[in-house]
């Protein structure tokens, strides 16, 4: 059984006397893809906040890699190998592909001018991209820009790789590109998916979390979830929306 490599317990933000997530417990399979999906409004972002360290939890634990990283700051967490892509593409668009991810590369490996080009090249061929090294990022296409952020990520060399609704805006081939290269990274990274599209989860997940309403409602497979009454029940028997 794959050991877990970031868990939380009780993990809870109250915005005015509100909870936004309320007694979060949550494990990720070390070198598994996990998706986390929930109605909009279930609290995925703000979980996902804290995990990464862009939200104070209000109480609450996290712990990565068997350290208690509960009260350090996102940046820190980075350097333990936590990297982040967001809903919206953060690529430097006046900038060319290569320079993009030598950028990211550096966080992680300095200005050794060697290393970081070694790793530009590694991580663009990776993703399908070596062709388009010195093609300005703002002229790419949309799903291009997307896969390059996963690029930007993996520069980084994460442990554990938090992908933000990273299909939304996708054409139909774009999305079977990225299942395909997700599938690819999994084992050598840990990837944790917040996802809308459950075709996408089903297709890449091994594991899935179900959040409703700032709480824990469902965990387990895609076809434990897919069973599950209680998940049923919130989706009022259609298929699961995240």
């Amino acid at each position: 059984m794959a050991s877990i490599i970031l868990s939380t317990k009780g993990l809870t933000k109250t915005y005015g006397g509100l909870n936004a997530n309320e007694d979060v417990d949550f494990e990720l399979q070390r070198g598994k893809i996990t998706a986390l999906i929930g109605p909009n409004g279930a609290g995925k972002s703000t979980f996902v906040g804290m995990i990464s360290g862009r939200i104070a939890a209000t109480r609450g634990q996290v712990v990565f890699d068997g350290r208690d990283i509960s009260a350090l700051p996102a940046h820190e967490r980075i350097k333990l190998g936590i990297a982040y892509t967001f809903q919206i593409t953060s690529v430097y668009a006046g900038l060319t592909l290569h320079e993009n991810v030598a950028i990211a590369a550096r966080r992680r490996l300095g200005k050794s001018a060697k290393a970081v080009h070694a790793k530009v090249v590694s991580v663009l061929q990776q993703v399908g991209l070596s062709d388009r090294a010195d093609q300005i990022a703002g002229d790419l296409s949309y799903g291009h820009q997307r896969v390059l952020e996963i690029a930007m990520g993996l520069a980084q060399d994460p442990v554990l790789f938090i992908l933000d609704e990273p299909t939304q805006g996708l054409a139909e081939t774009e999305v079977d590109d990225f299942v395909t290269l997700i599938k690819a990274l999994a084992g050598d990274t840990t990837i944790l998916l917040i996802e809308h599209n459950m075709d996408v989860v089903m297709r890449t997940a091994n594991h899935i979390h179900v959040l409703d309403n700032g709480r824990s409602l469902a965990s387990g497979t895609p076809e434990e979830i897919q069973a599950n009454k209680a998940v049923q029940a919130a989706y009022l028997g259609t298929d699961v929306d995240a």
